[in-house]
Formats: structure tokens, C-alpha cells, sequence
């Protein structure tokens, strides 16, 4: 069993792994997020995901992309922080963190038989939709529904 270390790639290793997973004939699932403290929505989240296919592959936003998508004072882990966290989930078999603000790049690249979002979206709007389409993709919603947020926690920890 790799250690969550040893889960965390580069885009390159991450392409390489999962050619070879398909090779083996093993599907693959791609979901993606901040996980600015890891709570139990990310958990059921990845959970869900993993339920899609045999290799699950997250991709982690870079700091730069979180503090412009949730603001100022975010990311509160940083990225390598993030993603030790989010390797250390038994569900996830490969982490990599990206720079850009959505995803697309990395469903290009590794083109997954699912991309997996959270249940704040419904396939129509899930931004990448067509992106995943275009390849012959499909999208999935998974996770339990969408009580648990970082910004709420941070509040509640921050006496607010």
C-alpha cells in the first residue's frame, strides 16, 4: 500500500499511472476541490467519488487558485498540506495539485471515464460538462447533500 505521500504526482506521473490502470482495464475517476480543511462533506465527497470507478484521482487547487475563487485569508492549509490530507483518504489513489482556476486542463489530460462533483451541482451545471462530453466522459454527482462547507466551519471556529 502506498503512503499518502507517495500519492501525491505530478500531472505527468498521474497520465502515466492511469494509462496504465486502463491498460489493465480499470476505470477511472477524477474529482476535484479546494479541501481547505478537510471536513466529512470532502470525506463522503471522495467516498462518493470512488464509488464511480476502480482509481480515483483528486485534483487539489494550488493556493494562488484558492485565494482567488474563496478570497482573502484562504487557503488556511496550504497546498501540500491539502494535499497530504486528501491522499490520506483511503477512497483516493492519486493527488494533484493544479494551478488553473477550473480543471479542464487536467480532464484533458488524463481524460477519466467520470469526473465526480459535489452535490452543489447538478450535471447541467457543472462547468466542465462539455469538456468531459467532448471525450466521451460522463459526469456524476456524488456525496451527501451539501450541509457541510468550509466557510461555515471557519466561522463556527472562529466564534462567528
Amino acid at each position: 500500500m502506498r503512503t499518502a505521500r507517495e500519492k501525491i504526482v505530478t500531472l505527468a506521473e498521474a497520465q502515466a499511472r492511469v494509462g496504465e490502470a486502463r491498460r489493465a482495464g480499470r476505470t477511472i475517476a477524477l474529482a476535484n476541490g479546494c479541501f481547505d480543511v478537510l471536513h466529512v462533506g470532502h470525506v463522503r465527497y471522495l467516498q462518493g467519488a470512488r464509488e464511480q470507478a476502480d482509481v480515483l484521482v483528486v485534483g487539489v487547487n494550488a493556493d494562488a487558485s484558492v485565494q482567488k475563487l474563496k478570497g482573502p485569508g484562504r487557503p488556511v492549509l496550504g497546498e501540500q498540506d491539502r494535499a497530504l490530507l486528501v491522499a490520506a483518504v483511503r477512497a483516493v489513489d492519486y493527488v494533484v495539485v493544479f494551478a488553473e482556476d477550473d480543471v479542464t486542463r487536467v480532464l484533458l489530460a488524463l481524460r477519466p471515464d467520470v469526473h465526480c462533483k459535489g452535490t452543489d451541482y447538478t450535471p447541467e451545471t457543472v462547468p466542465e460538462r462539455e469538456v468531459v462530453r467532448a471525450y466521451g466522459g460522463r459526469v456524476a454527482i456524488v456525496g451527501d447533500a451539501k450541509d457541510h462547507d468550509t466557510r461555515s466551519l471557519l466561522r463556527r471556529i472562529r466564534g462567528g
